[in-house]
């Protein structure tokens, strides 16, 4: 008699090119769909990691209120009034009257989703397992329009760092069996601000396979670095929290003393104008690259001279990982996990949270090749993929 498959379901914001959503499609890559079958909640139907996906995944239907909160007020209003659909209307009111009143977008999303939640429908399947694959609204969905015997949320940053409002959240962890973390330092931390909650927390590492990763980084790429110059990468969103008007000062720097640097970034995010408009202002645009979101940024990564995160805070950053497993020379800024994946001047280079120290830790590998092949040889003695991290992912699910 064949095995019954236990059905579960992930939700998540989109898949675009973001490290919870490369996290997601690898351990998606990687499940047994003869025992598991797995359908996929995405609010929002966008992102180049797509075409990643398992065939065996089954991706739910995108719920119609959707299109009228991912597009400019104007357009969707326009539109909810052309099809008199006035809850939208309604929705569009309250989003901008909450970007008034607060600053932070993560407070925005953690108050809107009172009114958001009445104009999604409740899903009618009922799941062995419910996994709210990101903080804030994937874990209020779980919550909240999930039957399921169990339910999971995965915490992939810094949540005080992120200045999340620990009280409205505290309601929705506490109606979860479980709490995932991708690093033991995110786990001693939310555990410390959760101590009535701390037994439900543990770490389950973002998925890396070094094999796949190994054969991606060895295709070809529709970009040419010149060996001429120091070709630094970035693989992430643009974003405020990514440090990257920091390193853009520092990539000033770099300049004005002389050296030959180049800055390439992969990934797409609100920023990109204004940084832009900074470069412009530095003087520095001619080194400065917007390569946008790439399904595999590891063939770029690999032929780069060196990685650089200039982040004020990260969970476990995967495409810091992905890099080390390259073996490329990297440059982080000392965000809180820092030294949890960099041993500083052995596997990597950590800078103080400034520009001026960002641009030293970088001429120090300009200027010193054997730094540059220290670094390189020292990765390479080190053993990165971590695909058994799904043995506890499948331990976890089948404790319920």
């Amino acid at each position: 008699m064949a095995e019954i498959k236990k059905n579960l379901l992930f939700i998540i914001n989109n898949l675009n090119c973001g490290g919870a959503e490369k996290s997601l499609v690898s351990l998606l890559q990687t499940i047994d769909y003869s025992k598991y079958a797995v359908d996929l909640f995405v609010f929002k139907h966008e992102g180049v990691f797509f075409e990643n996906l398992p065939k065996e995944v089954v991706v739910l239907e995108e719920q119609t209120i959707v299109p009228y909160l991912y597009s400019s007020t104007k357009s969707a209003v326009l539109k909810a009034v052309k099809n008199f659909n006035f809850h939208a209307i309604y929705l569009r009111i309250v989003l901008y009257l909450l970007s008034k009143k607060y600053k932070s977008g993560v407070l925005q999303e953690q108050y809107f989703w009172n009114y958001y939640a009445k104009a999604l429908s409740k899903l009618e399947k009922e799941y062995d397992v419910a996994i709210g694959f990101q903080e804030k609204n994937p874990i209020y969905f779980c919550i909240d329009k999930v039957s399921a015997k169990s339910k999971i949320g995965w915490i992939h940053t810094d949540l005080e760092k992120l200045q999340l409002d620990f009280d409205n959240d505290k309601y929705y962890f506490e109606k979860l069996n479980h709490m995932v973390t991708v690093s033991d330092g995110l786990t001693e931390r939310l555990q410390s601000k959760l101590p009535d909650l701390s037994t439900k927390i543990i770490t389950i590492e973002n998925i890396i396979s070094s094999k796949i990763i190994t054969e991606l980084s060895k295709e070809r790429i529709d970009v040419s670095f010149d060996s001429a110059y120091f070709n630094l990468i970035y693989v992430g969103r643009i974003a405020k929290e990514k440090g990257l008007f920091m390193g853009l000062e520092a990539l000033k720097i770099l300049i004005e003393k002389g050296h030959k640097v180049r800055w390439y970034l992969i990934g797409d995010g609100d920023q990109k104008l204004a940084l832009l408009n900074e470069a412009k202002n530095y003087g520095v645009s001619e080194y400065l690259f917007f390569l946008g979101l790439k399904s595999n940024p590891y063939a770029y990564i690999s032929k780069a001279s060196a990685f650089i995160l200039p982040s004020f805070f990260e969970g476990k950053s995967i495409s810091l990982e992905e890099a080390k497993l390259l073996h490329k020379p990297i440059v982080v800024t000392n965000f809180s996990s820092a030294k949890d994946q960099i041993d500083q001047g052995v596997t990597g280079l950590i800078a103080d949270m400034n520009a001026i120290s960002i641009a030293e830790k970088v001429e120090q590998l300009i200027s010193n090749s054997s730094l540059q092949e220290d670094l390189i040889n020292n990765l390479k003695n080190t053993t990165f993929g971590t695909e058994n991290e799904v043995t506890k992912f499948y331990n976890l699910i089948s404790n319920g």
